[in-house]
């Protein structure tokens, strides 16, 4: 069959690759993460395996569409505007520092920022293969932007990316303080959005803080119930964590995140 198409959804490199007839009706999808295709009728299979042959690796398999569990029947209605997994890492950073008027203090401190996101989001996305799923700047009412919720085997993380500035890096109960700069609430601050997401998601979410390119990072012994990450261990940690999340329970709760309308509400 001629003039089929091969459309993506979602991220770059991270959504279903969808097949589609010169009218626009999807005959087949391509599943990334289960490295499987789905045929929705055996007359376009060879077409569609023809199509999508530069896309495939591994040991795919093809078939019938499965039976949609209720987390892919929520994702089915979700109206696009309202679907927050296309969200890049730092999304809000990067229209205020192509649209903003800031000054060239506050654009520094943006940038890094900006690049404290990028780098601990691209780390994140590199976990789906092992049953996570990411998402990226999660609207809250209050107190503000989540840059990273993960939803896994080892739970729910709700974390905030800083910048460590190559600098000593202390994280206390109330305050963080990185080098001579004056000490910043994101402890406070991470676990009033922490509860948020709990409230939201109706499931415990772990409070956590990345901290990007500190030259030592030091816990105050009293922080117990805040995750502190760094680039070169975050993932190993994650992954090695005890797992509390069934793949169905990690499939819905993802569903229910990537609704933006589940945050605004609140």
């Amino acid at each position: 069959m001629r003039g089929l198409t091969v459309l993506p959804s979602g991220r770059p490199g991270r959504g279903r690759l969808y097949v589609n007839l010169p009218d626009g009706q999807a005959v087949a999808w391509y599943d990334r993460r289960t490295n499987r295709v789905s045929v929705l009728g055996d007359q376009h299979r060879e077409a569609v395996l023809t199509a999508l042959r530069p896309y495939l690796s591994g040991a795919w398999t093809v078939g019938p569409p499965p039976v949609p569990t209720r987390a892919e029947l929520r994702r089915l209605a979700l109206p696009p505007d309202e679907d927050l997994a296309p969200n890049r890492p730092g999304e809000t950073l990067l229209g205020e520092l192509a649209h903003g008027s800031v000054g060239t203090r506050t654009r520094h401190r943006l940038r890094q920022e900006l690049i404290a996101q990028q780098r601990m989001g691209d780390l994140f996305d590199a976990l789906e293969p092992d049953g996570w799923r990411v998402l990226h700047c999660l609207p809250l009412r209050t107190p503000g932007r989540i840059d990273h919720l993960l939803i896994g085997p080892a739970g729910v993380f709700c974390i905030r990316s800083l910048p460590g500035r190559r600098q000593r890096a202390v994280v206390g109960d109330l305050l963080l303080g990185v080098g001579r700069a004056d000490p910043r609430p994101d402890p406070r601050w991470i676990r009033r959005a922490a509860s948020a997401a709990t409230r939201a998601l109706g499931a415990p979410v772990t409070p956590s803080l990345a901290l990007v390119d500190a030259s030592r990072v030091e816990v105050a012994p009293t922080v117990r119930d805040i995750r502190v990450l760094e680039p070169a261990t975050a993932c190993a940690a994650l992954a090695s964590s005890p797992p509390t999340l069934k793949p169905p329970d990690v499939d819905a709760l993802y569903a229910l995140a990537r609704d933006a309308r589940t945050w605004l509400e609140r």
